[in-house]
């Protein structure tokens, strides 16, 4: 069974930075796609950064130039440098790997989350 282990998430003060991972086992199938999501509470999921198997990379415009995501390959897995990081970035993020399993069949694995609390 597929299983999404996140890591790196806690409570930073503004200006602060954390370093989140993710690293898929037992993915028997091809990772086309790699990204990062957030939901704060009340609010809906949102796309934080995301990177294509061709290292095509897209990031939500609040981040852009504080956020890099990166990943290794070897450990399918992807990670999220985070740096100056904001109140408003306090959200519970999740990571999510998309695979393609055949012609025309993608799906997504998800991990359950690990907070990041931004605050003094």
């Amino acid at each position: 069974q597929v299983q999404l282990v996140e890591s790196g998430g806690g409570l930073v003060q503004p200006g602060g930075s954390l370093r989140l991972s993710c690293e898929a086992y037992r993915i028997n199938f091809s990772i086309i796609g790699m990204g990062w999501y957030r939901q704060a509470p009340g609010k809906q999921r949102e796309l934080v950064a995301s990177l294509t198997s061709g290292g095509s990379s897209n990031y939500l415009d609040s981040v852009k130039g504080r956020f890099t995501i990166a990943r290794d390959t070897r450990k399918n897995a992807v990670y999220l440098q985070m740096n100056s990081l904001k109140p408003e970035d306090t959200a519970v993020y999740y990571c999510r790997i998309n695979v393609v399993a055949g012609p025309g069949t993608e799906f997504d694995y998800w991990g359950r989350g690990t907070q990041v609390t931004v605050s003094s």
